[in-house]
């Protein structure tokens, strides 16, 4: 996605190989038109799919997923990380660990919001490891639902994620591919080419 791309060039900022920061406009700061842009693409992508709900783990996920849902014309669910008191009943959990905050977290769906015969887009910002990711598919399924389709803003491609998740069975679509990071350099797949 061109637009995306060019947003990440002129507001982002690679801090080493592995921290690219785009709080100015994905996850601190939100730019909504693109966000917008972003959930029609989404929808463009994965409209064949029978997309029933989208999901996302908080918080970063939440506004790409929101639009792609509003673009699809269904509910989104937000996988929370930490159960609260509010959370108690019908819970469905699993551990995942975040390689960027170095700690592991319970991710946490109330399970009647995704149900069986749901087929679920799960949409995240980053895609670098995959841990999110596999642990957001694993509460998908364990409630019924099915993983049509996983939808990522930006994936590292130079990590293991997006093959993980391919090898998997996943179909994974990032609408940024980023080849190589460095300090103050970004290279996506194909420019090269």
């Amino acid at each position: 996605m061109e637009l995306l791309k060019k947003k990440i060039l002129e507001c982002g900022k690679a801090l080493n190989s592995e921290v690219l920061l785009v709080d100015s406009f994905l996850n601190h700061q939100v730019d909504v038109e693109l966000m917008n842009e972003i959930g029609k693409e989404f929808a463009r992508l994965f409209k064949d799919e029978g997309i029933t709900k989208v999901a996302t783990i908080e918080s970063s996920g939440i506004a790409p997923a929101a639009m792609a849902a509003l673009h699809l014309g269904v509910p989104m669910v937000i996988l929370k990380k930490a159960k609260s008191m509010i959370l108690s009943d019908g819970v469905i959990q699993t551990e995942v660990f975040s390689f960027t905050k170095r700690t592991s977290y319970q991710l946490t769906l109330k399970g009647k919001f995704i149900n069986k015969g749901d087929r679920v887009l799960l949409v995240d910002d980053f895609l670098a490891q995959g841990e999110a990711a596999f642990g957001g598919a694993n509460i998908i399924k364990r409630a019924g639902g099915e993983v049509a389709g996983i939808g990522i803003v930006i994936s590292k491609n130079f990590q293991p994620g997006m093959d993980r998740l391919r090898r998997a069975g996943y179909r994974v679509e990032s609408l940024a591919q980023i080849a190589a990071m460095d300090e103050n350099v970004v290279e996506f797949e194909g420019d090269n080419e």
